[in-house]
């Protein structure tokens, strides 16, 4: 199906005012702003696609300003595929904490151990690779090869959808397919990979989401939402959802020198991290209450003795897309029994997987997910945001 003017039915000017061997006056104007305006980028210099695919993946959902130290971390600790392919999964997301989305460092991970000898060189190989999607093979094809493919981020929507006053909602499948065919109608085809930065340079700089540079746009002339005064109402988007609120207590289990943590292996948040062994509920309650809990003492069995309950950090509250966390830590330390054995001798390596048999429950909720680390050593291993902050707190009071 082609780019209908029906599709957009308050467009001011239409699209189709300009005939198909020529450029759109859009399409003139964002090149001319790019000229004098583009960001340097360290991405930029480079049509090595490894690197374009990493910098592409790391700015999805992170701001530029945070994401340039990931980017030279990464390319410094995996300068090809091929090493990010021969990493652990530990050692990735660890270099990728503090990002979120860790999603991203998982399937960055997966893709590069399955290209082969070469990295691909069409959209529909790059496409294929896992975690890739539309935008990510676009950026890719069209920064690294000059491959005419027109990309869609919440910067390219905002700048059509104001632009061309597309009532159509972003979310949505007829939405999604009136953007991807206007943004490819408007791509200049000797110049993709300039008029691909440059729509998403506009956005970011000087058409906004909040404060948008209208008095001073080379674009006023023909911006819809302007002439309408309805700036903040496009790109229309779907009424946000309800936040989940969600109460989460974590036990930080010491005993002599070492702690419990587990990584999180099922579905959802933090997939692949460390944390303290978790009670999660539906509604918060107090310290002495959640101390009463029959599976908050069970979490160091019946043969283990409390020596000290500490609250390090109490209602935390951390922001997702979709959930609004309520954070608890407590540190539990047990009291420790006479022995002739040393830690030492007890544990031989500093990370090592071996339980501490002196509790069993543990094992018996986390199975080989858990590991007795020296209480030192947790930063090592790859912790979510949460997993920080409490880590930070501790070293606070030992201060």
């Amino acid at each position: 199906m082609k780019y209908n003017a029906r599709d957009i039915k308050r467009t001011t000017p239409s699209l189709f005012d300009v005939e198909n061997d020529q450029t759109h006056p859009l399409t003139t104007h964002l090149l001319e702003w790019y000229d004098e305006h583009k960001r340097d980028l360290p991405w930029r210099h480079t049509d090595d696609p490894y690197a374009i695919w990493i910098s592409e993946t790391i700015l999805q959902q992170t701001r530029i300003e945070q994401g340039l130290d990931y980017y030279y971390r990464f390319m410094s600790t995996f300068p090809t595929y091929q090493d990010l392919a021969m990493a652990t999964e530990d050692e990735v997301m660890k270099l990728w904490q503090g990002l979120g989305y860790y999603s991203r460092a998982r399937n960055l991970h997966a893709a590069a151990k399955s290209i082969g000898d070469s990295f691909p060189t069409t959209y529909d190989e790059v496409i294929k690779l896992k975690g890739v999607g539309p935008y990510t093979a676009a950026a890719i094809c069209s920064f690294a090869y000059g491959l005419p493919h027109a990309v869609l981020d919440g910067n390219v929507y905002r700048v059509l959808g104001r632009y061309l006053g597309i009532p159509e909602e972003i979310e949505t499948s007829k939405g999604k397919k009136i953007y991807s065919q206007a943004a490819n109608y408007l791509l200049s085809k000797s110049r993709p990979a300039d008029f691909n930065q440059a729509i998403m340079d506009f956005g970011a700089i000087h058409c906004s989401q909040h404060s948008p540079k209208c008095d001073s746009c080379p674009l006023i002339d023909g911006c819809y939402a302007h002439s309408v005064g309805q700036i903040a109402d496009f790109p229309v988007k779907k009424k946000k959802l309800a936040l989940k609120h969600r109460y989460l207590y974590y036990i930080a289990i010491e005993k002599q020198h070492y702690t419990y943590i587990y990584k999180r292996t099922g579905k959802g948040i933090w997939r692949n991290l460390y944390e303290y062994p978790l009670i999660e509920l539906e509604e918060a309650i107090t310290v002495n209450q959640l101390l009463l809990r029959d599976d908050v003492k069970a979490l160091w069995g019946k043969q283990n003795e409390v020596d000290s309950i500490a609250v390090i950090c109490e209602d935390k509250k951390h922001l997702l897309s979709h959930q609004y966390l309520h954070a608890n830590c407590l540190v539990v330390k047990l009291k420790t029994k006479e022995t002739h054995t040393s830690a030492e001798e007890e544990f031989n390596e500093t990370t090592s997987p071996l339980l501490a048999p002196e509790i069993p429950e543990l094992k018996s909720l986390y199975g080989e997910n858990l590991r007795c680390v020296p209480i030192d050593s947790v930063s090592d291993f790859p912790l979510h945001k949460l997993m920080t902050i409490f880590q930070e707190q501790q070293k606070s009071l030992k201060r």
